[in-house]
């Protein structure tokens, strides 16, 4: 196939902003499906240049571990640090928002590149294996404030909680004063993450003392 054919195959348009999904590895294809039907112009990114012109940043979930060898190796990933301090709206789910933590922790020997900017820390794989994964209904702040919104104007309201499933995901440790929690859960680590959390904690004992 030609070179435009791939761009045209990349890239689809709407009548919305135009919106880039990294498409490294994981699960951008559902992310692009998605976007495309709320009406948005998208393009797959995968190298620097691709991020030229696009309006906000989705970057989905997968293996963050892979998507950070290949991101470095093509230079996507120094330009999305960039597309990231420029103010840009992004959003990342699942490895996209390890990506996007300013630390991450629970990761494999010798660390993996970071696209930083989002002021939390991650704990990678906070829920375990695929085998324990778990399902529970969470409070969604937002949501109660749209349905604020919708009874003064005297529409139907959305349903109070939001329907979570926790696949090896990861969880949120702490968050810097100017991120806006949606949603908050009690749970315990898995094993290996606890086993993380010690040894993040010794590290961070042993610098301070």
């Amino acid at each position: 196939a030609s070179s435009a054919n791939m761009a045209a195959v990349a890239e689809s348009a709407g009548e919305g902003p135009t919106v880039g999904v990294l498409a490294i590895q994981g699960s951008f294809s559902e992310h692009v499906d998605i976007a495309r039907e709320l009406g948005a112009t998208v393009r797959e990114v995968r190298l620097p240049e691709e991020l030229d012109g696009i309006e906000g940043l989705i970057m989905p979930g997968g293996e963050s571990t892979a998507m950070a060898v290949v991101g470095e190796g093509t230079g996507v990933f120094p330009a999305l640090r960039e597309f990231v301090k420029s103010g840009r709206p992004v959003w990342g789910t699942c490895a996209g928002m390890i990506l996007l933590s300013n630390t991450a922790i629970y990761q494999r020997d010798g660390g993996q590149a970071l696209v930083g900017g989002l002021d939390v820390e991650v704990c990678r794989n906070f829920f375990g294996a695929q085998i324990q994964s778990c399902e529970m209904d969470l409070k969604i702040a937002a949501f109660e404030r749209l349905n604020a919104a919708k009874a003064s104007a005297a529409e139907g309201a959305v349903e109070p909680a939001y329907h979570a499933v926790f696949i090896r995901a990861p969880a949120i440790l702490s968050a810097g004063p100017e991120v806006e929690v949606l949603a908050k859960v009690t749970a315990k680590p898995c094993k290996l993450a606890q086993e993380s959390l010690r040894s993040t904690t010794v590290a961070s004992g042993a610098k301070s003392g």
